[in-house]
């Protein structure tokens, strides 16, 4: 309503001032004409003569007048020229008219006449789509349905700031749409409201240690301390702290914290495997433990008498139940029999460390042309499964041969 006022406003002082100036303007009232000028001459030059005549600067004085009076003559113009009439009035109509269609045109085209109508849409479209985000029947909001529902929650917003429960769902929904700036400010609108509330802290904390700004990672860090001192068994608060410490590079913290967690937790709990990895991770992160898998490699008779003068020994490391490897190791041929040591650096993928693995299967291969790929007639030989536990020893002979 206040943009509208401001609008029509704006347009009548517009046309005030195309309009007053013509009204304003009403023709020549007083018309010059060549008979008055030349007539105002005449008077002036009579007075000058006369002041000559007493200065004794002229003389002949009637001749004079009588030559003025011959040019005055002369100078009579024929006709009178036509008196000019004021601007019509009902002219200014279509420049009213057309100044007001240019200034409504370019707001049409430049202004967010179109936003505004669509914001209004939302808005009024908000107690359904609240509904439908709050029930359990139906099927899931589309990520376009929940940033109307979100723009919709803003406005309501603005009319109660106060309300801790929309300031939480609009993080949540933040979190959802990945818009990391709309949940940071949700959440410490939410927690400003309420400081003592575990539940919102924790939500509050937890964007702050995924943002990339550091100063929002020291925040969620004080947040969640805080958090544990009040609660040490939460689980999810030590989990995002020990996040948070790794991220620092406080490796060892985090692994302690890790630890904890692990300890909490029920020995069948799939998060269980997730957090091992996290803990040999930051331990390969940090330098904090040498994992070594020593393999021992040794020739049967059969094989030592078919060995290559030349080729490659491919060592492979899994888990004993994926044929995918954690580790590989490929060694030009040497002298048997052979030692040598695998660590994580030898793994294939991050995720997947060594040190992160309870059991291991060791399998050799001689490549003959050195390509990683098993070929017909390579010797190779595999070790059972054995446990694992960072570190440990693996004897395998070569003794069989690929048909």
């Amino acid at each position: 309503m206040a943009f509208l006022l401001l609008a029509v406003l704006l347009l009548l002082l517009a046309c005030a001032l195309f309009v007053l100036p013509a009204l304003r303007y009403r023709g020549e009232t007083e018309t010059v004409s060549r008979d008055q000028l030349n007539k105002r001459f005449y008077q002036r030059r009579i007075h000058e003569l006369a002041h000559d005549e007493r200065e004794g600067v002229v003389s002949e004085r009637a001749r004079h007048i009588e030559d003025l009076q011959r040019a005055l003559l002369t100078d009579i113009p024929a006709a009178a020229p036509p008196p000019r009439s004021p601007l019509p009035r009902w002219v200014l109509i279509p420049g009213v008219v057309v100044l007001l269609a240019v200034a409504l045109g370019l707001y049409g085209l430049t202004g967010g006449a179109s936003l505004v109508l669509r914001w209004r849409q939302t808005v009024n479209e908000f107690p359904a789509l609240r509904a439908r985000v709050l029930t359990t029947q139906g099927p899931p909001l589309s990520a376009e349905a929940l940033s109307r529902f979100a723009v919709g929650l803003r406005a309501e917003l603005q009319q109660h700031p106060a309300d801790k429960q929309n300031w939480l769902i609009l993080g949540r929904l933040g979190v959802v749409l990945n818009n990391a700036d709309m949940a940071t400010q949700a959440f410490a609108k939410a927690w400003r409201l309420a400081p003592e509330d575990d539940a919102i802290a924790l939500d509050y904390a937890s964007v702050l240690t995924r943002s990339a700004d550091p100063g929002d990672n020291g925040a969620g860090n004080q947040l969640l301390r805080e958090i544990t001192a009040k609660q040490p068994h939460n689980l999810q608060a030590l989990d995002l702290l020990a996040l948070n410490e790794y991220q620092q590079g406080h490796d060892a913290q985090a692994i302690a914290l890790w630890r904890e967690v692990l300890a909490h937790l029920p020995a069948a709990d799939p998060r269980a495997d997730a957090l091992r990895q996290h803990i040999e991770q930051a331990k390969a992160q940090g330098g904090l433990e040498q994992v070594a898998l020593t393999v021992v490699v040794t020739l049967s008779p059969a094989a030592a008498a078919a060995l290559p003068p030349s080729g490659t020994l491919f060592i492979s490391v899994s888990d004993g139940q994926s044929p995918i490897p954690v580790a590989v190791k490929p060694l030009p041929m040497s002298r048997f029999p052979l030692s040598l040591s695998l660590d994580n650096s030898n793994a294939m993928i991050p995720e997947r460390l060594l040190s992160a693995q309870r059991q291991v299967k060791v399998r050799v291969r001689l490549a003959r042309d050195g390509t990683a790929p098993p070929q017909r007639g390579d010797w190779f030989g595999e070790s059972t499964t054995q446990p694992f536990n960072g570190n440990g020893r693996v004897a395998v002979e070569i003794d069989q041969q690929l048909p």
